[in-house]
């Protein structure tokens, strides 16, 4: 007999006869407690209480605290005169990001997807077969889904020869030059998402039974129900296949949906965006120089903005305890979220109080084109440093200018007008086959390059979906995971 094969089973049976005393004990004195606790309140239910749950201040981000506005522009457009339709709409308290999503914050993200793909290969045989940076077992040698282990350190300075093949296979050399540079093209990172809207949806539950509360009609016990999800994999050429398809609904995998997005920003933006211009230089140094390091990202698409959230809640998560489940995820804002937090505390037209664009000592509010052609006024070229210019009331900086931003909405002509009165959302996930037109997406707030009127926190505009542009970053936010009433609500019931 394999000694290896009894000694987890040994182990696995003094557990499970610990946890059955464990439990008989557990029984027994919840018995106790749940009789004592019935002749305190008198046989009356009082509610089963737990441990309050303070959510930290996530980092680099404030909160912005639930409250009302009227979205969209009150007077008419006076460049050219559209009319722009208001909505009265209340919005739920939320974590934001200080500032734009930073060249170096997406550079963290580049290098993980390039540590992942090197701890693939210094596991694989075929580069040494290192077993150690991946944990396959857990503690008691039990099987786990299959994970790296990032506390294992790549060996950078003094690799073996295996490992050096493994490390210098993310990298390429240019044709041309033969400068040493990272392939870009193997730098894709894959995530999933449950769609739990789509899961609550009562037409979609697993059960006929239960997908029509009316007495009166008999449910099909056979009825199909069809279900489209995206999916998405690698090809036998290195390419990126998407496809949503359709199938008859079986499992709750059924909403899981499945993306391999392209991590690294488009640097030719700066040359694509502007013809007949000299921009090779911030084409070559913009992402890559430290000069550039607390500069927003751009280049970057809104499937890109996506997979860095997604990525940031795994980030997050990992080795994080009991409390996790409380925590939200991180997601591009709505964009009602963005024009909320954008006018302050005051609901202000712009991000500062008033419809000037410089303060009393002449310094510019923002980063923006102040005159035709003279990008230089207030004192930027291109993008500035993030957070040069003053913050708004709500403690967010560059909600006008520097760069516009993603949201998380789909674009329509209808705008607010076609949205709910409460946490609106207008949310498509635009399939493959489906027109150009419908994966456009709402971008807010003007960039460097727009003059005043763009950069108003109500202004709309849009872009593709998987466009990217020189002059569009981005911010993350997080649903709260406490929301309580504010101190004035309280008083007015008191």
């Amino acid at each position: 007999m394999n000694i290896n094969n009894v000694i987890p089973t040994r182990r696995n049976l003094a557990r499970t006869l610990g946890l059955t005393a464990a439990t008989l004990c557990i029984a027994v004195l919840a018995s106790c407690m749940s009789n004592s606790r019935a002749m305190q309140n008198g046989g009356e239910v009082t509610g089963q209480r737990s441990a309050a749950y303070n959510e930290p201040a996530p980092f680099g981000m404030v909160e912005i605290k639930r409250g009302y506005l009227k979205a969209g522009v009150e007077n008419n457009d006076t460049l050219w005169g559209i009319v722009t339709p208001t909505r009265e709409i209340s919005v739920d308290g939320f974590w934001m990001d200080q500032t734009e999503v930073t060249n170096s914050m997406y550079r963290q993200f580049v290098e993980w997807v390039r540590d992942s793909i090197i701890r693939e290969r210094l596991a694989d045989p075929q580069y040494g077969g290192d077993e150690t940076y991946k944990i396959e077992v857990d503690r008691y040698g039990d099987p786990v889904t299959p994970h790296l282990n990032w506390t294992k350190p790549i060996p950078w300075r003094k690799p073996t020869e295996e490992q050096e093949r493994a490390i210098e296979s993310v990298y390429t050399r240019h044709p041309i030059d033969g400068t040493k540079m990272l392939d870009i093209r193997q730098l894709n990172y894959r995530y999933e998402v449950f769609d739990y809207e789509k899961a609550a949806l009562r037409k979609y539950r697993l059960d006929p039974a239960e997908r029509n509360l009316n007495t009166d009609i008999t449910t099909d016990p056979d009825e199909v129900v069809m279900i489209s999800k995206d999916t998405a994999y690698i090809d036998e050429n290195g390419r990126i296949v998407r496809q949503t398809i359709e199938r008859p609904l079986s499992s709750l995998y059924d909403f899981l949906n499945t993306y391999i997005v392209p991590v690294y920003p488009d640097t030719t933006v700066w040359v694509n965006d502007f013809t007949n211009a000299n921009n090779e230089t911030y084409m070559k140094l913009y992402f890559s120089s430290p000069t550039y390091n607390d500069y927003p990202v751009v280049g970057v698409t809104w499937e890109q903005a996506q997979a860095f959230c997604a990525w940031r809640t795994e980030y997050l998560l990992r080795g994080m305890g009991p409390q996790a489940r409380y925590l939200q995820r991180y997601r591009l804002p709505t964009e009602i979220e963005w024009e909320y937090a954008a006018r302050g505390k005051e609901g202000n037209p712009f991000p500062w109080e008033g419809d000037e664009t410089k303060n009393d000592r002449g310094c510019f509010f923002a980063n923006f084109k102040p005159d035709r052609g003279n990008y230089t006024e207030d004192g930027n070229l291109i993008t500035s440093r993030t957070g040069i210019y003053g913050a708004n009331s709500n403690g967010l900086f560059d909600m006008a200018g520097n760069v516009a931003e993603w949201t998380n909405t789909v674009y329509t002509e209808a705008g607010v007008a076609a949205m709910a009165d409460l946490n609106p959302e207008l949310r498509y996930n635009a399939a493959k086959e489906d027109p150009y037109v419908l994966k456009r997406k709402s971008v807010r707030g003007g960039s460097w390059k727009d003059p005043i009127s763009y950069i108003r926190s109500a202004w709309r505009t849009w872009e593709y979906q998987n466009q990217p542009r020189s002059y569009i970053g981005f911010r993350c936010v997080r649903s709260k995971a406490t929301t309580v009433s504010s101190n004035a609500a309280e008083k007015k019931r008191k």
